[in-house]
């Protein structure tokens, strides 16, 4: 898998465990069924302690922490923009406890992808909101495998893929990103342009659609009835 390029109009990467790409998935979703498309959906699993230390909760209060003032301001800021975001979407978005190893919930993705790809949405529905409600250990593989069934899909064989050929696939992609300009979630790329960030969505869908009429602004397009 070539991290920048797929048969498909337009590449999208999120991880399980990022608030940003927890507030973009249903304005991207129904992007999707609105324009007709198949997007390619793919995991970034992000590595949050390289630039923004770690840190673990007990109860609300800080237990353990290697964050600076500076890093602890930007996470602060960072929850309350996306939690703005996902409150006009009817999610509840509490702040983790620890940083996630969110890699078995991203290489559920690739599953789906790989085994029933109409039932993608039907996933993150199952896992993004009671994640972020604090509900789910994503860690726990068979927990992932709940989820799966949550969302009506097959997951027997999962626990193997999520070992074996999933985990290679995913370990085999993430090398790849930052060598390529991929740092973040959301990110969408097209035609070799990477666009990281849900504002760019106006733009996205005016490629999409055929770059009709002048380029759109940066903003965020969002329509919460729209699923």
């Amino acid at each position: 898998m070539n991290a920048l390029e797929s048969d498909a109009p337009l590449i999208v990467y999120v991880d399980i465990k990022s608030p940003y790409a927890f507030v973009a998935i249903q304005p991207t979703l129904a992007m999707e069924k609105e324009l007709g498309l198949a997007f390619d959906w793919r995991p970034l699993t992000l590595d949050i302690p390289s630039y923004l230390g770690s840190a673990r909760k007990k109860e609300g209060k800080v237990v353990k922490s290697t964050r600076s003032t500076d890093q602890w301001n930007w996470v602060k800021y960072a929850y309350r923009d996306a939690r703005r975001y996902a409150e006009r979407q009817g999610h509840m978005l509490k702040g983790t406890e620890k940083i996630w190893d969110s890699s078995i919930a991203n290489i559920g993705i690739l599953w789906v992808m790989q085994t029933q790809r109409e039932s993608l949405a039907d996933y993150f529905s199952a896992v993004y909101p009671p994640f972020w409600r604090r509900e789910l250990d994503i860690e726990n593989v068979a927990v992932v495998e709940s989820c799966l069934e949550q969302a009506g899909i097959e997951a027997d064989g999962f626990a193997a893929f999520a070992q074996a050929e999933g985990r290679a696939q995913h370990d085999a992609l993430q090398p790849q990103l930052h060598q390529n300009g991929i740092y973040g979630v959301p990110t969408y790329i097209f035609d070799g342009t990477i666009l990281f960030g849900r504002e760019h969505l106006p733009y996205v869908r005016w490629h999409l659609q055929g770059r009709q009429g002048p380029a759109p602004d940066i903003a965020y397009d969002f329509d919460r009835h729209a699923l």
